[in-house]
């Protein structure tokens, strides 16, 4: 049996492309079934869809990871060769340990978060709804959402930010109740803000805005989480718009003054406003910080949060890769125990077979009269003679290296001493 993932995300594909591959839990039987048909044995399957990745889990014979990339291309309506630069395919242990990592929130686009969880839950659901769930892909899941549960239990992967990027994520929560209705506006589009955008995305707030003073940069940053671009020559106008700010050019000048902030603050009627500056030097004047309905803060002030999480973060990941690396071990062995399932089979349908042969003839004999004792005698060496044959002709058969061989696995099978 072969386990199999493919899949784009928030990593390897910009937000139009993930677009194209999004599926509603609701209407995920049909899916699956047109799945599942497209190829030449129909394999187990599950589909996980969500704003930051789409991923098709498979179990079956033999693992067709071409068929399965040439579906989810035509089912997006993209060509095959396009898509293939931005998936990423995995089989067996790799496929789980994805799976687990997934779950456990360290394939995020903010590390830890819970929710990928609970949509991986909702997927799977969905998945044994159609019927398209078997032994394998059950197993799996259950697997992946023990060990995500563990991780989550037994580390800090969710308690704390790493990064300027994610701690700006945090302080907003702090400020705003629900982030899913503000509207932010990142001014700039290198590295910093697209880390710290990344992180805002995955809050889903109203609207994202990039401001910068080359339209087609901040164009190509905006295409990855569906937002607004504005030339920074229009900050000044619609400042008020925005209920945070996020700010890191390369300006030797700062490019928000105290004067635009207050006439923002006056158009917006003193609803409050969360700035952060991670420009050095700085991109908003320092006096801004003194404006009552202003929460501003600087690369120094974040820098107390990032430092005192660092350490638990990394010490969380470690521990939650471990767990990981235990998890894939336990679900390959068990993988690898499956193998023999069909041989066991076959013994178990042998034995019966000899059985009711040796019995049909005891009842013939216990029918004709015959001495019961001694239809048992026969009934035991028939039984006997019939494990034993296999076994003695091997032993009679093939060169001195082969029997040697026959003879250790009898040794092994029939003539180990029980404890």
């Amino acid at each position: 049996m072969a386990v199999w993932a493919l899949g784009i995300n928030h990593t390897t594909a910009p937000l139009d492309l993930r677009g194209r591959f999004a599926f509603a839990v609701d209407k995920m039987e049909p899916v699956l079934h047109g799945f599942r048909q497209s190829l030449s044995r129909q394999p187990e399957v599950a589909l996980i869809s969500t704003c930051n990745r789409t991923e098709i889990y498979c179990a079956a014979e033999h693992a067709e990871l071409e068929h399965t990339l040439d579906w989810l291309a035509h089912s997006g309506g993209v060509a095959a060769t396009l898509l293939r630069q931005h998936t990423y395919s995995l089989q067996d242990g790799l496929a789980a340990r994805h799976a687990f990592r997934v779950a456990s929130g360290l394939d995020s686009m903010v590390l830890g978060e819970p929710q990928i969880l609970g949509q991986m839950k909702d997927a799977i659901r969905a998945a044994e709804a159609a019927g398209s769930l078997g032994t394998t892909l059950n197993q799996l899941f259950q697997r992946t959402f023990a060990v995500a549960k563990d991780v989550r239990t037994s580390t800090e992967i969710g308690a704390h930010s790493i990064s300027m990027a994610a701690a700006v994520v945090r302080l907003a929560g702090q400020i705003f109740e629900d982030l899913g209705r503000v509207k932010v506006l990142f001014v700039g589009a290198g590295e910093m803000v697209e880390l710290a955008a990344t992180h805002f995305a995955a809050k889903a707030p109203e609207s994202i805005t990039i401001a910068n003073r080359t339209l087609e940069r901040g164009e190509k940053l905006a295409s990855r989480f569906g937002a607004e671009v504005m030339r920074l020559s229009d900050l000044p106008s619609r400042l008020h718009e925005f209920d945070a700010v996020v700010s890191c050019t390369a300006s030797t000048l700062p490019i928000i003054g105290l004067g635009a902030v207050e006439r923002a603050l006056k158009a917006r009627k003193h609803r409050p406003m969360f700035m952060v500056d991670l420009a050095v030097p700085r991109d908003i004047e320092p006096e801004v910080k003194a404006l009552e309905d202003v929460y501003l803060y600087t690369v120094d002030d974040l820098a107390s949060v990032v430092q005192t999480a660092q350490a638990n973060r990394q010490a969380a990941v470690a521990q939650a890769e471990a767990i990981i690396d235990a998890g894939v071990q336990s679900f390959v062995h068990w993988m690898e125990q499956r193998g023999s399932v069909p041989l066991i089979q076959q013994l178990n349908a042998q034995a019966d077979e000899w059985r009711a042969l040796e019995l049909a003839r005891a009842r013939k004999l216990l029918a004709k009269g015959e001495n019961v004792e001694a239809v048992l005698e026969a009934l035991s060496k028939g039984l006997t003679q019939k494990m034993l044959h296999g076994a003695m002709a091997e032993l009679r058969a093939g060169d001195a290296q082969t029997r040697e061989h026959t003879a250790q696995a009898i040794h092994k099978l029939f003539l180990r001493k029980e404890r």
